[in-house]
């Protein structure tokens, strides 16, 4: 029989977070609810990361943003932010903290579960891809090279840069696997559509649902420097995204879209 979820709730306002915990454990879960940014901590240094922390910002002794960048740290786990704070500034510090989704508290608690669904299965689909890209690396190692043939003509020139929005990855020129967020696959979608011309600002602000952002909002500029960072770091080459002055940004190298 397969494990329950396990879904960490950290809400210090009790009545929310009985309901959290109840509606969660009805779906199926297996839900701990904490108050506060020590019990937090304690839960994890002695149980480790749960798959998913539901985590509210304003803690009587700790702020969430400063406990999503510590989970973030040691696990790959689902953050999903769950806050009175519903600021662009807020959600910008929400998603450069590390999480995955970003809800105000007016969302109902079927938007929340349904939320966290969603950030679970793109995290079990990555983890799925991950096993499979290991599996067919220690087999390529594993095979015998073929002798060189003096006929034989040059394979054909492929992108380098390959983009798979329905596995919610992006693949650098070396093979690393860059994982996306929700944000991230709609950012990209929307650039590499443009075929290396520069997509506009307003344009993005639609295709990740947020049309009235405005162009100076700093919202597209942090979930840029966060995707830069992410491939920066994963792949060890630049990032291949480029701001065009004036109108917006630009995926700057050829890439192959794979939709399946």
């Amino acid at each position: 029989m397969t494990d329950p979820t396990k879904v960490l709730v950290v809400e210090d306002e009790p009545s929310l977070r009985v309901d959290l915990v109840d509606f969660l454990l009805a779906h199926g879960y297996s839900v701990t609810g904490l108050g506060d940014a020590y019990g937090f901590r304690n839960h994890i240094a002695w149980h480790g990361a749960p798959d998913l922390v539901l985590l509210d910002v304003n803690l009587p002794d700790g702020n969430g943003f400063d406990l999503a960048r510590e989970l973030r740290r040691q696990s790959d786990c689902g953050i999903v932010m769950l806050t009175m704070r519903s600021g662009a500034d807020d959600r910008v510090e929400g998603l450069e903290s590390g999480a995955d989704a970003y809800l105000v508290k007016h969302a109902s608690l079927r938007e929340i579960e349904a939320t966290i669904r969603s950030v679970l299965r793109r995290l079990e689909q990555n983890r799925g891809n991950d096993a499979a890209a290991a599996a067919a690396g220690a087999n390529e190692a594993d095979a015998a090279p073929a002798a060189p043939s003096a006929q034989a003509a040059p394979a054909a020139s492929e992108p380098g840069w390959a983009f798979q929005p329905m596995q919610w990855q992006l693949l650098a020129p070396n093979g690393a696997v860059i994982r996306l967020t929700g944000s991230e696959v709609a950012f990209l979608s929307a650039l590499v559509e443009r075929a290396g011309k520069p997509c506009p600002r307003d344009e993005i602000a639609r295709v990740l649902s947020r049309p009235s952002l405005r162009a100076e909002d700093r919202s597209i500029d942090a979930l840029v420097r966060r995707l830069r960072r992410k491939i920066e770091e994963t792949s060890g080459g630049e990032a291949p995204i480029k701001m065009v002055y004036g109108i917006g940004y630009s995926f700057s190298a050829p890439v192959l879209v794979k939709e399946s």
